[in-house]
């Protein structure tokens, strides 16, 4: 028997036939299919059709042309029942398949798979992340291969079409969207010239290690008291960072300094991450904005000056009323600069 099956292909391939002249149906007709030689790789199976007695050879490992064009299986077949005693022939007959591996263009591959590499979120654009190695299994058709980017999800990345060499685009940044568990991936093509071309696909995992680069934010912005609140603990403050650590607690909060006779209020800390602002008197019903600066533990350290919103209100039967207030109330500090810098026009 004679077959051909295309490399990287399974199923069946062949249909062996037979004669036997004892009853259909029976033990004595149905046949057995045995691979008694050949099959070294456990590459081939093969089955009885119950319904016209063949033999069903299949591929159930695909092939490989660049490794063996030709197969060379011998098959053995007997029937479920025994012969009966003293036949004069043997109780089973072979048969030899012949089968032709037909050469197909298979896609490049990448090694390895995927692809993995640590980098500083705040290395330069233009730097180098790796250069990446893809082969061709067709090795006997001497093809070249290109390379292109499939999924860069944050436009970060470009990759040299020929020798595989891929650089930065823009800042990588580890807090982004597109970061999950601080590795950034990114899918990448191999295309080979061959007819029709064949395209190989490669991940790409980036673990990107975290640096002092954001500034750390201030919650709540806005907080509200009675003018006559016996409790001048106005508001507890919590302080954030989207850094890792040691770049972020224990954070460091200051109060603008205070100019004028009286002073308003004060900041204490509580623990690393936050800090309570408490009144020193009663204030009129008003609008104060109250300077806040925020400062990280990082190598260089991050500050963030930011406002905390003050509302005195009137509070009447544990009911508050914010919405008539007075004219806006700031610190001594902001007057004294707005002062300075009309002086500094005023006088060149």
């Amino acid at each position: 028997f004679l077959a051909s099956v295309k490399e990287g292909v399974t199923g069946v391939i062949v249909n062996l036939t037979v004669r036997d002249q004892d009853d259909p149906a029976t033990g004595a007709w149905r046949a057995v299919y045995t691979i008694i030689n050949g099959n070294t790789g456990q590459s081939f199976e093969i089955h009885t059709n119950p319904q016209n007695n063949e033999g069903m050879l299949s591929v159930v490992k695909p092939l490989d042309y660049e490794i063996s064009a030709f197969h060379r299986l011998m098959i053995k077949v007997e029937n479920e029942d025994p012969l009966i005693p003293d036949i004069a022939y043997g109780p089973s007959s072979t048969a030899t398949v012949q089968i032709t591996v037909e050469d197909v263009n298979e896609g490049p591959v990448f090694h390895p798979n995927p692809m993995r590499v640590t980098k500083q979120e705040n290395i330069p654009i233009g730097s180098k992340v790796l250069t990446v190695n893809a082969t061709d299994p067709d090795t006997l058709q001497h093809q070249t291969i290109r390379y292109s980017i499939y999924k860069d999800p944050a436009g970060w990345l470009e990759i040299n079409p020929t020798n595989g060499t891929i650089t930065t685009t823009a800042a990588l940044d580890r807090e982004s969207l597109h970061v999950q568990n601080d590795t950034y991936t990114a899918l990448f093509l191999a295309i080979d010239n061959g007819h029709p071309p064949a395209t190989g696909t490669g991940t790409l995992h980036i673990t990107l290690g975290d640096v002092n680069d954001n500034v750390p934010s201030l919650y709540p912005t806005l907080a509200k008291v009675c003018d006559d609140a016996k409790d001048l603990r106005v508001v507890v403050l919590g302080a954030t960072d989207k850094d890792l650590p040691p770049n972020t607690d224990p954070f460091k909060f200051e109060l603008s300094k205070q100019s004028g006779p009286e002073k308003m209020w004060r900041l204490a800390k509580l623990n690393d991450t936050h800090a309570q602002v408490i009144l020193l008197q009663n204030l009129k019903k008003a609008n104060y904005n109250i300077p806040i600066s925020v400062t990280d533990s990082g190598n260089p350290p991050l500050t963030n000056n930011t406002e905390l919103k003050l509302q005195v209100c009137a509070c009447k039967k544990s009911k508050m009323d914010c919405s008539a207030t007075d004219a806006l109330h700031i610190s001594m500090t902001l007057i004294l600069l707005s002062l300075f810098s009309l002086l500094c026009k005023s006088f060149p």
